[in-house]
């Protein structure tokens, strides 16, 4: 059976929704991340050198990073709707989305998350103006830029695409899940953007889906109530 070291308000939410939708029989083991930091506990280690989520385990096995993992689970419990093979038309979209994912979209993404938190988290009050200035500067050069033609590019090929790989859902989805529901829960993605917004409330309508959420617990940058 596949364990899922599941971390709260993570990517690996979206490890527990692929394997709702392929089927495959899991267990969940939930860590909750450090009230102070948000960085995954030390538990973590125990399960792979790096501390980080998702890890899953599968027969003796230990698999770490989302794309991996993603594509193992499809390819070991899914059919080629979900992973398609290189003699399938739909491969090389497929392989595009799973590693933009996080190769691209991720990491400006990522910038502004942490630069937000710098800029509302606690800090000596003389700080605290400083920090604002810095993130603000790296922001207006850098990632509000970059975040905008990444946004732009995503909700124009959704416009014109119902899923990121052919005429059905696939593993590059559930890949492409994270970062846009933490974009739009956080604000950083908003009407201007509408494609993006009717394909977020698509996948999160998914029975599936839904069921992750059951088992996987509180999540931050789910459905709003």
């Amino acid at each position: 059976m596949v364990v899922v070291h599941h971390l709260e308000d993570s990517r690996s939410q979206r490890i527990l929704w692929l394997l709702e939708e392929l089927g495959a029989e899991y267990r969940v083991k939930r860590y909750e991340r450090d009230p102070k930091t948000s960085l995954a506990p030390e538990a973590l280690r125990k399960v792979h050198p790096l501390g980080k989520a998702p890890v899953i385990t599968d027969q003796g096995e230990t698999y770490a990073e989302s794309g991996v993992i993603i594509e193992y689970l499809a390819r070991t419990y899914g059919d080629e709707q979900w992973a398609p093979k290189p003699d399938d038309q739909r491969y090389w979209q497929f392989a595009y989305w799973l590693h933009y994912a996080e190769a691209s979209l991720m990491p400006p993404l990522l910038l502004k998350l942490v630069f937000n938190r710098i800029r509302n988290g606690p800090g000596p009050f003389f700080i605290r103006p400083i920090l604002r200035k810095i993130a603000d500067e790296v922001d207006n050069a850098f990632t509000n830029q970059q975040i905008a033609t990444h946004i732009s590019y995503v909700d124009r090929y959704l416009a014109e695409h119902q899923w990121f790989a052919g005429d059905d859902i696939s593993a590059a989805d559930i890949q492409m899940s994270f970062p846009l529901e933490a974009a739009l829960s956080q604000g950083i993605i908003d009407d201007a953007f509408p494609a993006i917004g009717r394909y977020v409330e698509r996948f999160q309508a998914r029975e599936a889906y839904q069921e992750a959420l059951r088992r996987g617990g509180d999540y931050a940058y789910g459905p709003s109530e």
